[in-house]
């Protein structure tokens, strides 16, 4: 059986990590990370980020490609019961806030941009997405106790199985390409406009893009 691939218009980033002062650029995705509460962190994976009301950058979900900077979240807690999350983190439309724009430190949604970033400047940087579905928890990259890391793992991994068979439908022909589901495969979604696509797609125009 052979595959046609044609068409598609999105953006992969192989390095995937950026460096401190380098700026994301639109459409890609990259590994950033979340310091959460080791209990918050069960949520997270099951059910997805709630947005922070407020923050330096206003609401959204607040994370940093700078683990040593999530290492210090949730800052009224132990140590000992934070977990740093590995998340996958696709942009979208980037702003960068610095002292030229931080008037829209803020508003930087209501103007058209997904992500609000602030580089470092005497400090390190941290990112602010708007739409808690542009990150995908991808792994645990820190947790002191190996119990925890191990339990938080292990459902990362049934979390993904299970979304994959609500994409896929555990009978009958898969709801993206419409071809047999019944050598499952995966369904993801376009790093550009969020749209689910699945590799035995034709065809797939990013709407961002086009």
């Amino acid at each position: 059986m052979s595959i046609q691939f044609c068409g598609w218009e999105t953006y992969f980033d192989g390095r995937k990590h950026l460096k401190p002062g380098q700026q994301p650029e639109r459409g890609h995705g990259y590994s950033m990370y979340h310091g959460t509460h080791k209990d918050s962190a069960r949520a997270i994976i099951t059910s997805g980020f709630r947005p922070s009301a407020g923050g330096t950058l206003g609401q959204g979900v607040y994370c940093s490609r700078v683990i040593q900077k999530a290492m210090g979240y949730p800052g009224n807690c132990s140590p000992n019961d934070r977990v740093v999350l590995l998340l996958r983190v696709r942009v979208g439309r980037v702003k960068k806030i610095d002292a030229q724009n931080w008037n829209l430190a803020t508003t930087w949604h209501q103007n058209g941009y997904d992500t609000a970033w602030i580089p470092p400047s005497g400090g390190l940087e941290e990112d602010c997405v708007w739409d808690p579905s542009r990150l995908t928890v991808v792994g645990i990259a820190h947790c002191t106790d190996p119990g925890t890391k191990s339990d938080l793992e292990k459902l990362i991994k049934q979390h993904a199985k299970s979304q994959a068979r609500a994409d896929n439908g555990t009978q009958g022909n898969c709801k993206v390409c419409g071809k047999d589901g019944g050598a499952s495969h995966s369904v993801d979604k376009c790093w550009g406009c969020a749209e689910r696509i699945c590799p035995f797609m034709v065809k797939h125009v990013c709407k961002k893009r086009s």
